[in-house]
């Protein structure tokens, strides 16, 4: 495929996934051979343990259309997205998992959906929505899963039921459009964040998650939990010091009510610092309240940002392709008067 235009980059981030190639990657193969696109697969590996890259490898050398990457280290799946997206040629990039826990058939519902007149920028997979679905998923991951998404999407922008999943498709130019920084699966959060302040269009649809059949879950609950917990405070810090000013406020209210019923009963002891220490923490509930509330400003400011950034961006975009046009029409009358004077 060297030269020809991509029309589809799907990005497979892989951890010890040697048990599961060639097979998952030759059924993707199949679903996107089903679009009539040219596309290409990047496989990253993630510092596998296993075979996984020296498969991957040899896969490649026979089959032009699978484009592998990756690092010696464990860095999680946020970096390896972030490489394969990196990589990419398409015009729209896909991602998915390798075990395929999404069936490979959404990939080619993905690119439909990106290929629509008015088409969304982005679009989000979701087994959590209506018409989506689970099947053979763990009970206690999926109790898990599903309680994170449903408090991460109240604190997320936007109305999207699952805010953690993989499965999701992409204008090139819109996911590149946002600097990502995120190792983890916290990139996911990121993503949906920094898209919806620079007013991408994102739109769910829905999917069947299935759980793993071969190899070992890659879940961390610890990890990926504390990550998104993090990641939640940083996009509503309102949540954060709203909950700890308002339990401070609530405390010095206590102090006073208290202080007030001993003054009603004659048992009030000037010597005994209770009004001293009311005092303090009702001011410091305020003035964590305020910085809840600077920090609300300074995600909006960022929001902003996003945007200008992205205006900026379309901007030189269509700056670049009008020097193009300029330069082609100097360019071809030159060079067809040169060949002229070479004819005579």
């Amino acid at each position: 495929m060297t030269g020809e235009r991509i029309d589809i980059s799907v990005v497979v981030p892989m951890y010890n996934e040697a048990d599961n190639l060639p097979a998952n990657i030759l059924r993707m193969q199949a679903a996107l051979m089903s679009t009539g696109a040219r596309f290409e697969i990047i496989p990253v590996d993630d510092g596998s343990m296993d075979e996984t890259m020296t498969k991957l490898q040899v896969m490649a050398q026979t089959d032009d259309t699978i484009r592998p990457a990756g690092y010696p280290d464990n860095s999680g799946r946020g970096r390896a997205l972030r490489v394969g997206i990196a990589h990419a040629r398409g015009r729209f990039i896909l991602t998915t998992d390798a075990d395929l826990s999404y069936d490979e058939s959404h990939l080619a519902a993905m690119y439909e959906l990106l290929c629509r007149p008015q088409a969304p920028d982005m679009v989000v997979g979701s087994p959590y929505m209506k018409g989506g679905a689970t099947k053979n998923v763990p009970a206690k991951r999926l109790l898990v899963s599903r309680l994170g998404n449903l408090i991460l999407a109240r604190i997320m922008p936007g109305k999207i039921k699952t805010v953690t999943g993989i499965l999701r498709g992409y204008r090139a130019s819109a996911i590149r459009a946002l600097d990502l920084e995120s190792d983890g699966k916290e990139i996911h959060l990121e993503i949906l964040s920094k898209g919806t302040a620079a007013g991408f269009r994102i739109m769910e649809f829905p999917a069947v998650l299935t759980g793993r059949a071969r190899g070992k879950s890659k879940f961390k609950f610890k990890a990926t939990a504390l990550s998104h917990i993090l990641f939640s405070f940083f996009e509503k810090p309102s949540l954060l010091f709203g909950l700890v000013g308002s339990m401070l406020i609530l405390a010095g209210l206590f102090m006073g009510g208290y202080i007030i019923y001993l003054w009603q009963n004659g048992a009030l002891n000037p010597n005994r610092p209770l009004m001293t220490l009311m005092v303090i923490v009702l001011v410091a509930g305020m003035q964590v309240l305020l910085f809840g509330f600077l920090g609300s400003l300074l995600v909006l400011l960022r929001r902003e940002i996003f945007r200008v950034q992205r205006r900026q961006g379309e901007i030189l975009q269509r700056l670049d392709r009008i020097d193009a046009r300029q330069y082609d029409a100097i360019v071809e009358p030159t060079g067809r008067r040169e060949k002229a004077d070479v004819v005579h």
